[in-house]
């Protein structure tokens, strides 16, 4: 059934008054409330035929209305006008984030202000190695025969490896050895080094070939092989503000969801550029988490997303206002990453 503007208002005006109060809401006070233009009576029938529709339900007998999962998508998708930041959220951020000193400063104060402002989980993922382009890598000698192989991307990731070299390597071979890595793969995305690092080894004069062999095989687990992704979360304690019944009377299940760092990936992980994705209850492909709202957007300098950021909460959550939240947050980590 294709609902009219009024049931429409009357979904909106059930959402935003069960978000702010957390009780059941009833025709009555959604008269006084809001200015709907119509009596009582009319208001009953329209949260009748939602009710029907699978939008509201009657937690139990002589209540009023809450929102289902249903009535909440319809909402984000078609009644949710996002909240522009006021001028003190907007100073919020930008003081929470002056004088960032490197990449786990930003990380970690991006995920205490997403928790802080947000009053939800939040969770940020670290850029993303194999979303990463190298910037530079630097080759210190430790001692004659073992190297410290640093590699800096551009998103300020910074990976260190040992290198134990089959001899001793002369400063001079060292300098030179820095110089050809950083001719063929600085600016480069590490998922297109593989066939580069063995040019570097096919290219190279025989007398510095093995020196150089051993350097590839570390520079390939550098680049490469470093599958594991970082994350940092915030804010678990929020989760009890609305009281157990927010999680459909335990919060056992969704704190064991925020444990597995490969669930929290998923929830925030592989997002286009611009999207917010707003994952709403049995949406959830995770069953931990089907009494939960997930937002999610990636971030980056400029159009490249190296990562994602969102937060975790009850179905009955301020959508309006934490979509603009996390989109305000994504934007402003990206303008760091891309300044610096």
């Amino acid at each position: 059934m294709s609902l009219d503007d009024r049931k429409l208002e009357v979904l909106r005006a059930i959402v935003e008054d069960y978000v702010k109060t957390r009780e059941p809401v009833g025709s009555k006070a959604l008269v006084e409330r809001h200015q709907l233009g119509v009596s009582s009576a009319t208001v009953r029938n329209d949260m009748a035929v939602l009710e029907e529709e699978g939008y509201i339900r009657q937690p139990h007998t002589s209540a009023g209305r809450v929102p289902t999962d249903a009535g909440y998508r319809l909402f984000v998708d078609r009644l949710t006008r996002i909240k522009p930041l006021s001028p003190a959220e907007r100073r919020a951020i930008e003081r929470f984030m002056i004088g960032v000193v490197d990449l786990d400063d930003v990380v970690h104060r991006t995920v205490r202000l997403l928790a802080q402002l947000t009053r939800q989980v939040a969770v940020v993922q670290y850029p993303s190695l194999s979303r990463s382009t190298v910037r530079h890598l630097e080759l210190v000698p430790i001692s004659t025969t073992r190297l410290m192989l640093v590699m800096i991307t551009d998103t300020g990731r910074v990976e260190q490896r040992l290198v134990e070299m089959p001899g001793p390597v002369p400063d001079g071979e060292v300098w030179d050895l820095r110089r050809r890595v950083n001719e063929k793969l600085a600016g480069q995305k590490l998922a297109d080094t593989p066939p580069l690092v063995q040019k570097l080894v096919d290219e190279c004069v025989p007398g510095s070939r093995g020196n150089m062999a051993c350097l590839a095989t570390v520079l390939l687990e550098t680049l490469v092989e470093r599958s594991e992704e970082r994350l940092a979360l915030a804010g678990t304690a929020n989760l009890t503000r609305g009281g157990v019944l927010d999680f459909q009377g335990t919060l056992r299940p969704v704190l064991e969801a925020l444990e597995e760092e490969v669930i929290l990936l998923k929830l925030i992980g592989d997002l286009e550029p611009s999207t917010t994705r707003v994952r709403i209850g049995d949406e959830n492909e995770i069953d931990n988490l089907r009494s939960a709202s997930v937002v999610s957007t990636g971030y980056g300098p400029g159009a490249t997303i190296v990562g994602g950021l969102g937060v975790l909460g009850p179905t009955r959550m301020d959508y309006p206002g934490t979509i603009a939240t996390v989109r305000a947050v994504a934007r402003y980590v990206g303008d760091l990453l891309a300044q610096n």
